[in-house]
């Protein structure tokens, strides 16, 4: 098995293996006449885009956390000279790189005369170029770029410019002053921090001919990734255990390979899709080991050293685990999706199974395969999102316990997971830096014992909603003895407007489950309307000014139906409870006639709450978000709000929006009404006309008993308008 090094440019040039058999020592770089010309200065489109992207992850690299590139290769002669066979391109930038760094920070010259080792073959220019830019220190004071004061040199003949290594290494210079003139202790973060890294794998000791690696260098076919990870991950495991790394071999060769073949796309392979499902397997022992992925490398030869090195904490539990959580998804054949998860879960309205939200497919594993890593950054993509994280781990330990867990049961702890998942959208994190640190641990935990053992455990403090583990406790508890009417709970927590959490019918309203859905068949301001009539059942956001109402929208009624620390839980579910017990049925015309009786009721005892008149004219229910401010404790100096969070020039005082639509003063967000040389008011038992400067000019009172009006206020004002 090839053995490969992680060193950083500097350290290449005094690299040396004494192992017997296998010894090397390296001296100097050479690219080889084989080798194309340096590329990654060139101006094409296509160069420009990967030289920037390059440059950008190298400046991301020594200004944060660092970065590994790959492997480089080549062969090393007995006079100890490196031809490098891949890697040209990454070396001659990073030489380039610690050429700069070097004259940037005034170094002396013994600290970099390793530079001098780093030779090009491909022409003579280009070697004597390398030689001669050792010996040229830019003056960085200079408005003339650094391309130019090098051109400009009396050693640089004309000729050179023509060469198209040398071209491309001056654009890269230019290019490299502008990513990294601003890098403080450029040289301490490259040669002492070890900023940016590769391995090196000698090409010999692979066993392999230098031609065969020089056939395969000039038809542009190097050994891809994932080859190089499989090399290094079969060397680390097999210092573990060498009969269980030979196994793993022929399953990564094989098995594997045969269950992931199904989930191809038109390129035929699977290495992306490996080595998505092993990132994924290692976030979950970082998770399980009470960690978190942030504070460690997502780069796959990094994880392999993290959590497969034979000197790495539980090593062997976790190459177990990882075997493991590969072999059980043959237990389904050749479809999971068929065979299990769409078995339990669905993307649309079946009360058999359980609905997952924000998914666009059942099929969690594919979905993993395909999508778990961000191609730039290597972390869990946003595309995979912990919802679907959570929800495959329940999956996976239950394809992991099949044996001790039947269908029945793992439908009702499948149903569990998803509630808490479907509502835990703060809660659900992995930052220290957010309210309640990192969850990710205790939540995983909470989820293996709800699937493996059928348990919430109250040993958790911090991992799920607290209000939402509190209802599913209640749900364990009350569902045996209602087994007739578990279905209709089921299809009530499916429903699009609760997702799981009932808490707002009640488990003991049971004989209301199916009136709510029928309920939300009707029309959504009907529904808007019918409620007030059987209370105020807004709720305050945790701002404590702005109110929500129904509305057309489903983020309005979602909002109400969810407990929160939003005020006026209890209230919102009074007035639904009381709306839901007034019919056996509900259709629009049955709320018409619920919304007609209160407003003859107010009309017949002379009572106009806020209410009533929100109810009656439709100008109190703009087809928005349900949001409204109300000034002070006056619920008749009410704003409608236009958007979702703030006061706008859309914003309006319904009473005025009634009385008169066109004069709504947008300058004011809407609070007054501007006609001439005035301006209305509608206060808590009043209208206010004022002038320019604020001074009252006239007022029309407005009757009131205990703070609630006793005349209807829109009619009388407008049977004697003030202006």
């Amino acid at each position: 098995m090839a053995k490969s090094y992680l060193c950083t440019f500097n350290e290449l040039f005094t690299l040396r293996e004494t192992e017997e058999g296998n010894s090397f020592e390296i001296k100097k770089v050479v690219i080889p006449l084989i080798q194309r010309d340096y590329a990654q200065g060139r101006k094409n489109p296509d160069i420009v885009r990967i030289r920037e992207r390059f440059l950008d992850a190298l400046h991301q690299a020594v200004c944060n956390n660092g970065i590994c590139l790959d492997f480089i290769y080549g062969d090393i002669k007995t006079d100890g000279i490196l031809t490098p066979l891949d890697g040209q391109q990454r070396l001659t930038t990073l030489f380039l790189l610690h050429w700069y760094a070097a004259k940037k920070d005034n170094i002396k010259r013994e600290k970099y005369s390793f530079l001098l080792n780093f030779s090009y073959e491909t022409r003579y220019s280009a070697r004597d170029f390398c030689k001669f830019l050792i010996e040229f220190t830019p003056d960085f004071n200079s408005t003339e770029c650094i391309s130019a004061q090098i051109t400009d040199q009396a050693w640089f003949p004309l000729d050179w410019s023509n060469d198209p290594t040398i071209k491309s290494m001056l654009v890269m210079l230019n290019e490299i002053v502008r990513y990294f003139s601003n890098v403080k202790d450029l040289w301490k973060c490259l040669v002492e921090k070890r900023k940016i890294q590769f391995y090196f794998l000698p090409i010999k000791n692979m066993g392999l001919t230098d031609d065969l690696y020089i056939k395969m260098n000039s038809r542009g076919k190097p050994l891809t990734r994932f080859e190089h990870f499989k090399a290094e991950f079969e060397r680390k495991i097999e210092k573990i255990d060498a009969e269980k790394a030979k196994n793993i071999e022929k399953k990564i060769d094989l098995d594997w390979t045969d269950f992931l073949w199904k989930y191809r796309r038109n390129d035929n392979l699977t290495d992306k899709l490996f080595l998505n499902y092993f990132k994924f397997i290692c976030d979950i022992i970082c998770y399980e080991e009470g960690q978190s992925p942030q504070n460690r490398s997502y780069y796959e030869f990094d994880l392999i050293e993290k959590y497969f090195a034979s000197d790495s904490h539980n090593a062997r539990e976790h190459l177990d685990f990882l075997e493991l959580a590969f072999d059980v998804w043959k237990e389904f054949g050749d479809n999971v999706d068929k065979n299990l998860f769409s078995e339990f879960i669905s993307c649309s309205d079946d009360s058999l199974k359980v609905k997952v939200y924000k998914f666009y497919s059942t099929d969690l594993l594919n979905d993993c395969l395909q999508n778990y890593a961000d191609d730039r950054t290597g972390r869990r993509s946003a595309g995979f999102s912990f919802a679907k994280f959570i929800m495959l781990y329940a999956f996976l330990q239950y394809a992991i316990h099949i044996k001790t867990i039947t269908k029945e049961e793992f439908s009702e702890r499948i149903r569990i997971v998803n509630n808490l998942v479907s509502n835990s959208d703060d809660e659900i994190n992995d930052s220290n830096s957010r309210v309640g640190g990192n969850r990710l641990p205790a939540i995983l935990k909470q989820t293996k014992s709800i699937i493996v053992d059928g348990i919430i455990l109250d040993t958790i403090s911090i991992n799920y909603n607290a209000y939402q583990l509190e209802e599913e406790k209640q749900k364990l508890a009350w569902r045996p003895p209602h087994q007739n009417e578990v279905r209709a709970l089921n299809r009530l927590e499916n429903h699009e407007l609760l997702y799981g959490q009932i808490a707002v019918v009640g488990l003991d309203n049971f004989n209301l489950f199916d009136r709510f859905f029928e309920l939300f068949t009707c029309d959504r301001d009907k529904i808007t309307c019918a409620l007030l009539t059987m209370g105020d059942y807004s709720r305050i956001e945790r701002n404590n000014w702005r109110r929500q109402l129904g509305a057309y929208k489903d983020t309005a009624w979602k909002f109400l139906f969810h407990q929160s620390i939003a005020e006026r839980f209890a209230e919102t579910k009074k007035c639904l409870v009381a709306l839901l017990q007034k019919s056996n049925h509900f259709d629009n015309d049955i709320l018409d006639q619920i919304i007609k009786d209160y407003l003859s009721q107010c009309d017949k005892d002379s009572i106009y709450d806020w209410r009533y008149y929100f109810v009656k004219y439709k100008e109190f229910r703009p087809e928005r978000y349900g949001k409204y401010w109300i000034e002070g404790r006056s619920s008749y100096c009410i704003n409608a709000l236009w958007t979702a969070q703030n006061m706008s020039e859309n914003a309006y005082q319904p009473f005025l929006k009634i009385i008169d639509p066109d004069h709504i003063d947008r300058a004011s967000l809407g609070t007054r009404i501007h006609k001439e040389q005035y301006y209305l008011y509608c206060c808590n038992n009043s209208f206010e006309v004022k002038d320019e400067n604020g001074v009252l000019i006239k007022s029309m009172t407005i009757n009131q008993r205990n703070g609630i009006d006793i005349e209807e206020r829109i009619e009388k004002y407008k049977s004697n308008p003030l202006i």
